[in-house]
């Protein structure tokens, strides 16, 4: 990135002080509302936004950019957009998809600046095989050693498979599969008209299928 981002997630924490009301016992709702008070959000609200909702932005960075190995400093530049815009916010109720769409829209902004395709994820790359974000199932009701490597085979394949779609193809499945979103809530966010993101979804289901089918079959 052009610029090094200065706020961490431990900064918060350590910087915001306590609210008269214990933060971590709020709704997401009142979470929210909560840093729409004043010219700034509350601190300590925000804080616990930030806990609740880290994972969701990683997660949908890692699917979105699975090779870059500045995922870390993107997913603080998502939080300082939204730290700096969450007063815009005029439905709280729609904060999880408005996060996606502050994420998503910030990969986009890097891929434009460099200006390149995202390449295939890295074989030496990280994963974690025990969240089973697509909706398949495995056959078996206590797996036992072979089907457990089977299960994990098929998670490491099934990443692989998603990183290797198109661009296009790969955001609208994950904002679907991973972030369970509404297809009206990714036209949206993607900027295209609802029949292009079902198609989407249809044609990026069916290469998956394709390059699954081994699996699926067992």
């Amino acid at each position: 990135m052009s610029q090094s981002i200065t706020v961490s997630w431990s900064t918060f924490d350590a910087r915001y002080p306590e609210a008269s009301v214990q933060v971590d016992k709020l709704s997401n709702h009142d979470l929210i509302l909560r840093c729409q008070i004043g010219l700034r959000p509350d601190r300590a609200a925000f804080a616990e936004l930030l806990r609740r909702y880290q994972s969701q932005v990683d997660r949908v960075l890692y699917h979105l950019a699975p090779d870059w190995p500045d995922r870390a400093d993107l997913a603080q530049e998502v939080w300082i957009r939204v730290y700096r815009n969450i007063n815009r916010l005029q439905e709280p109720a729609k904060f999880r998809g408005w996060l996606s769409r502050i994420a998503t829209n910030l990969f986009y902004d890097e891929l434009r600046k460099r200006k390149r395709v995202v390449s295939p994820l890295s074989l030496d790359a990280p994963r974690s095989v025990d969240d089973g974000e697509m909706d398949w199932e495995i056959a078996g009701d206590t797996p036992g050693p072979e089907e457990e490597l089977t299960t994990r085979e098929f998670y490491e394949q099934l990443r692989e498979a998603i990183a290797d779609l198109p661009e296009v193809f790969r955001t609208t499945i994950v904002l679907r599969e991973i972030e369970g979103m509404a297809y009206e809530e990714i036209a949206e966010i993607t900027g295209v008209s609802l029949g292009t993101v079902k198609s989407r979804i249809a044609r990026a289901r069916s290469r998956l299928q394709a390059q699954l089918q081994n699996y699926l079959d067992t």
